[in-house]
């Protein structure tokens, strides 16, 4: 969530967080796309977009749509991981697509996989309504120093 010059704020509370997502993505990528943030917890962020406006041209949830869903939540939840003082910010996402997707909406539940001194890897799963797997992910982040 955070770039290199703005570090993310010490949210106390899941309201706060998604408070500060919510302002600070106003007219960002996740707003167009429709995301919808429904937890944020630092062993569990989820959010879900819809498929209606983030398809390919044949009508198909678009793999790019996945990955900007998977990496908002695995950074959104590296940064709760970071410490005070500290951000993260994104080095490397992977993503395994398994089923197309056209209508509803997809549910994004990022999961840490390891939390160290310097990086954050996060598992994320994405599913459909009827919870079946449309794309796996995982997210490494690198944690900087906010000064």
């Amino acid at each position: 969530m955070a770039d290199s010059s703005s570090p993310a704020t010490d949210p106390d509370s899941q309201e706060d967080v998604l408070s500060h997502i919510a302002a600070a993505d106003r007219g960002g990528l996740g707003e167009r796309m429709g995301m919808e943030w429904l937890e944020t917890t630092p062993q569990r962020v989820v959010a879900r977009i819809p498929v209606v406006g983030n398809t390919q041209p044949f009508g198909l949830l678009h793999g790019g749509a996945s990955a900007v869903l998977a990496e908002s939540v695995g950074s959104v939840l590296a940064n709760l991981n970071a410490g005070p003082g500290r951000f993260a910010v994104g080095i490397e996402l992977s993503c395994t697509h398994h089923r197309s997707a056209r209508d509803g909406w997809v549910t994004a539940i990022a999961t840490p996989l390891s939390v160290g001194r310097t990086l954050v890897t996060t598992q994320i799963a994405v599913t459909d309504e009827e919870d079946r797997p449309v794309c796996t992910a995982r997210l490494t982040c690198f944690l900087r120093d906010a000064s």
